[in-house]
């Protein structure tokens, strides 16, 4: 007589996969209505989109990406003009380096890829200016393709959720990457889609301060709150200082230099910092990024090259 069978174990989820279709379906329903997310926005809006929110929020990126795209509709538009006016059209986004790199992109997309924004993933990452975050990012929003995505706000949600606790580290961590990608939904569109979701989740619920659990529709599982969300008890988290910085300086200087149509002598830069020392030392550093141009006889402009 043949001996009964075991009922076989029910298997269990894939990791993550708790979390998707809560996450998913919150966003189908809360996602705000952004340019860059219209099916008709196309690559280019999406990584132009991807540059300007690094480090920036999304009600001051939203005026300059609209003109931006207006002047600049396609890579080869912005290649033709000069890396300056790119700066000057920056505005006060800050970081203005991003702005330069953003160029440097479109030119190179121009050249290799006959101006078509490039669909793969290590395509885009060999383009200058484009690290692993942009080349995923434009990978998985332009293009849908499945790739872990990892901003600031993507890693706290999974800080809390599934490490457990408040914050992530100050910088990526590889153990961060091999958890995001465990997380990753196996279809593509899944996976695009999870990727914009955690972020926004992030972005409007699992904030850095005040998070507003009560509309997380992931509170019933995140570790972190199951835990009685303990305090941070890593390093001390970066602040984010500008008053009386170098960075504070060097935009007060590019600004000088935006708003004058030709070049500026050095005494008109002088007047917007009074410490000398801070102020070379600042100026020297936006020629060094290539975000000025020292002419002769004391004079400085965008660069046109």
């Amino acid at each position: 007589m043949t001996a009964p069978t075991k009922p076989t174990e029910t298997a269990r989820n894939a990791p993550g996969e708790d979390l998707h279709a809560p996450v998913i379906d919150w966003f189908d329903e809360h996602a705000r209505d952004l340019p860059w997310r219209h099916p008709d926005a196309g690559p280019w809006a999406v990584m132009v989109s991807e540059f300007m929110l690094q480090q920036t929020p999304v009600n001051r990126v939203l005026p300059v990406y609209e003109q931006w795209l207006a002047r600049w509709p396609r890579p080869a538009d912005l290649a033709k003009d000069a890396p300056g006016k790119a700066v000057r059209a920056w505005g006060r986004l800050g970081y203005p380096r991003r702005a330069l790199r953003l160029h440097g992109a479109a030119v190179a997309i121009t050249e290799r890829h006959d101006g078509d924004v490039p669909t793969e993933h290590a395509q885009l990452l060999a383009l200058p200016g484009i690290g692993e975050y942009t080349a995923a990012a434009v990978a998985s929003f332009a293009y849908g393709q499945r790739h872990p995505v990892l901003d600031t706000n993507v890693r706290r949600v999974f800080a809390r959720a599934v490490t457990g606790v408040q914050y992530p580290p100050n910088a990526t961590t590889a153990a961060e990457r091999r958890l995001a990608r465990t997380l990753l939904p196996e279809g593509e569109r899944t996976a695009s889609r999870w990727a914009a979701a955690s972020m926004e989740l992030g972005a409007l619920v699992c904030t850095a301060k005040n998070e507003s659990c009560h509309r997380c529709p992931i509170a019933a599982l995140c570790a972190w709150r199951l835990a009685g969300k303990p305090e941070h008890d890593g390093p001390p988290r970066k602040g984010q200082t500008y008053a009386g910085t170098d960075r504070q300086v060097r935009g007060k200087l590019l600004a000088v230099l935006r708003e004058a149509h030709v070049p500026v002598p050095q005494t008109a830069l002088d007047r917007v910092w009074d410490e000398p020392v801070q102020r070379a030392r600042a100026l020297d550093g936006l020629v060094s990024d290539g975000l000025v141009e020292p002419l002769p006889g004391g004079l400085y402009r965008l660069p046109l090259t």
